[in-house]
């Protein structure tokens, strides 16, 4: 069966979680398998989205086997061509150690080029490395910069963590 590799995972994530169609974990592997394929051919012949997109279905076995280091290899190679999912993901496989080992310095490279083009969760969590001094200098100043980034565009994790500044700040 040939297709639309995008389609056929958004059909897979709806029958796993059972969304506008009744829950079918059978019917949701035959469609991330089916994807799978059609991402693989697209990521072999170098596309950005197909490489990123067959990276996070390795990340968490979706129609291939789940493959920390290989989902890295792929989020990679779309990283490296610009695209932001593939930095974010790159950013949070170091930064948990998932596939290799655990590296805030290198989390915090490729998080930062996520979040200079506008990926929310990527800001937000260049606000953390700020905040925690992890792989990053520990700046105050840097980290409610990036929060404020994420919040403004409606992240809630960032809200909070500045709520909860503003309300340490007024004791």
């Amino acid at each position: 069966m040939q297709g639309n590799a995008d389609a056929q995972y958004a059909l897979g994530l709806s029958y796993a979680a059972g969304r506008g169609v009744p829950s079918d974990d059978v019917e949701a592997k035959r469609w991330f398998d089916q994807a799978a394929i059609g991402f693989r051919r697209a990521a072999d012949q170098g596309d950005m989205q197909a490489q990123q997109m067959l990276g996070h279905m390795m990340l968490y076995g979706r129609g291939v086997p789940k493959d920390e280091a290989e989902a890295l290899k792929w989020f990679c190679r779309g990283a490296d061509q610009g695209g932001a999912l593939g930095q974010y993901y790159v950013g949070l496989l170091y930064s948990n150690g998932m596939g290799i080992p655990r590296d805030y310095a290198e989390a915090a490279k490729w998080y930062r080029k996520a979040a200079d083009q506008g990926q929310i969760p990527a800001q937000f969590l260049v606000g953390r490395l700020y905040a925690n001094g992890q792989g990053v200098p520990n700046d105050d100043t840097e980290a409610v910069k990036w929060f404020r980034k994420a919040a403004e565009r409606g992240n809630r994790d960032a809200q909070s963590e500045l709520t909860k500044r503003r309300l340490s700040w007024s004791r």
